[in-house]
């Protein structure tokens, strides 16, 4: 399943993300990941969460994006949540790619059983019809 955290830019959606990540990790029996596009909130998540700079990985399309999330699914069984911050960005997505990237996200999840929530920067109104439905956050 993926669900989205909506909205422009300063808006609050790294709070949203992070306040959301934290209480989730009292109640997921499994692993949890967090990808960002740098270490700046480290200090802010709850030390039982894995937080991946993604920056770091050299990834430069949404192919390459996909087959690093995959490469994590693939290495932990115990995996039961993904959080994305900043998703355009780490995610090498230009707007036309939005919906067949959170297309292919949600047919990882459903295999493996891992939710995605990811932070877009985007208002609700700019987004396909198709994604509307998995916003659970708009600012």
């Amino acid at each position: 399943m993926v669900q989205l955290i909506v909205g422009k830019k300063g808006k609050g959606k790294t709070k949203q993300l992070l306040d959301k990540v934290n209480s989730e990790v009292q109640s997921v029996s499994g692993n949890i990941v967090y990808l960002d596009k740098s270490t700046k909130h480290m200090y802010e998540l709850n030390n039982k969460i894995r937080l991946i700079d993604v920056s770091s990985y050299l990834i430069t399309s949404p192919e390459e994006f996909l087959g690093f999330v995959c490469g994590i699914v693939s290495q932990d069984h115990d995996l039961q949540q993904m959080y994305f911050d900043s998703f355009l960005k780490i995610a090498c997505a230009e707007e036309a790619e939005i919906e067949p990237i959170i297309k292919k996200l949600d047919a990882i999840g459903e295999k493996f059983g891992i939710d995605f929530v990811l932070s877009i920067s985007r208002d609700e109104a700019e987004l396909p019809a198709s994604l509307k439905e998995k916003i659970i956050v708009s600012l």
